[in-house]
């Protein structure tokens, strides 16, 4: 739901951004609740499926969100980005109604998050910083 959010949203507001999402223990598809109810926000993510990460790729990026559920630090030693465990509760199982909950919880976290990063992108334009 976050990457469905993160690009739709990133899309809307101009914000030249990769998103990528990735879990530690990758399914292979999204629910079909998650799918239910992002179709309800106009978000179609059933072309998208949960991946597997490769932790030395964690270094290349700016941003590393968890949605709650590691129990340790995922980011190697030496990350350069800013690492956020957003504290998320796992919705599968707990039906729709909490499914929309969570939806809801994610997509305020992905819109302060694309603020944050837009408002980054400003600055570095004005100061001539490429990104």
């Amino acid at each position: 739901m976050a990457e469905g959010f993160a690009r739709h949203y990133a899309q809307q507001m101009g914000i030249d951004i990769e998103i990528r999402s990735a879990g530690t223990q990758p399914a292979g598809y999204v629910h079909a609740d998650a799918i239910a109810v992002m179709r309800e926000k106009g978000i179609d993510i059933s072309k998208q499926y949960s991946k597997g990460f490769d932790p030395k790729e964690l270094k290349n990026y700016d941003y590393v969100i968890a949605m709650g559920c590691l129990d340790s630090d995922i980011c190697p030693a030496g990350f350069r980005g800013v690492s956020e465990n957003w504290g998320i509760p796992d919705p599968i199982g707990r039906g729709l109604e909490f499914y929309r909950r969570v939806r809801d919880m994610i997509e305020e976290k992905v819109l302060r998050l694309l603020e944050l990063i837009a408002d980054s992108q400003n600055e570095d334009t004005e100061q001539g910083t490429p990104r």
